[in-house]
């Protein structure tokens, strides 16, 4: 639950920062002073603010997840396990039709990789020190297979696509509906000059919340979808036995995942959730991911 909790707060932290930043240096009196003659500036406010703050993410994607993880980007293969990865990323990104993403290690005792970046042909692909240890070839194969069908995919900027649009929607709707509860609140009084009562505060603050966790759904949503679709890469690129197999050998993770919250939901596993928390998973079951590629492959 703790992990979930992270998962959410990394979605809505950047909105309810922007929304205190912009209350304080009077952007949002400015644009809300506007009420629902002035949806344009609303809409740009919101969009600058909200698809700002996913791509300054998406830009240092890279950056963050080095640092985050101390991962180690292979400059010179230092020996030959270094080398036949290398060698697999580049024979699998030529197969996508993508430029070579840069390679990495990071310790870790769990079987783990991800792929981040801000483009296809400008993205980075690592794996956990405990993959190495505890996957055959033939799975890691599989899994940089999954993690280049990601970036072939497109995956991390259609995710911040589509977290740019959400968080505009919240904060336009939750300016909204705001403003009816302050109007409400202050007998129909209108207060747009003031840039909204103390209603109208509290209201965006706790809407932004709100319609946060149902934006936070939908992004959660997509990622698994993606997760499906990367599996079938994996299968593509390595076989459809190997992509299985690896899948099957994560199970030995036991949940574990210690990748920061904010790569956490480009790994190739991720601890489940359940009852109401499966909402926010980012990562499907993988007894469902395998049956996936066992029915694709049947069909």
């Amino acid at each position: 639950m703790r992990r979930i909790v992270l998962f959410l707060a990394t979605n809505i932290a950047v909105l309810l920062l922007l929304s205190i930043v912009c209350r304080v240096l009077g952007i949002d009196q400015w644009a809300a002073s506007r009420g629902y003659g002035g949806m344009t500036g609303l809409l740009v406010f919101a969009a600058v603010f909200g698809m700002g703050g996913a791509f300054i993410s998406l830009l240092m994607s890279k950056w963050m997840a080095k640092m985050s993880t101390r991962a180690r980007v292979i400059e010179q293969p230092a020996n030959e396990t270094e080398r036949w990865l290398i060698d697999t990323v580049r024979r699998h990104a030529q197969n996508a039709g993508i430029g070579m993403p840069e390679v990495a290690i990071y310790d870790a005792p769990e079987m783990n990789a991800f792929a981040t970046g801000a483009s296809k042909n400008s993205a980075l692909v690592a794996v956990s020190s405990g993959l190495l240890q505890q996957m055959d070839r033939e799975q890691v194969s599989a899994v940089l297979g999954h993690e280049i069908g990601h970036v072939a995919n497109g995956d991390m900027v259609t995710l911040t696509l589509i977290q740019g649009v959400l968080n505009t929607l919240v904060i336009v709707a939750s300016r909204i509906v705001g403003r009816v509860v302050d109007s409400w609140l202050s007998g129909g009084r209108d207060s747009r000059d003031s840039g909204g009562g103390i209603g109208y505060f509290v209201s965006v603050m706790v809407l932004q919340v709100v319609f946060g966790l149902f934006a936070s759904m939908i992004v959660a949503a997509f990622s698994r979808w993606r997760e499906f679709r990367a599996d079938a890469a994996g299968a593509q690129f390595a076989g459809r036995g190997a992509m299985i197999s690896a899948l099957e050998r994560l199970k030995g993770n036991h949940g574990e995942n210690t990748l920061p919250k904010t790569i956490a939901a480009f790994g190739i596993s991720s601890p489940l959730g359940a009852g109401f928390a499966r909402l926010f998973m980012s990562h499907p079951p993988l007894d469902e991911r395998i049956a996936a590629l066992q029915n694709a492959a049947a069909s």
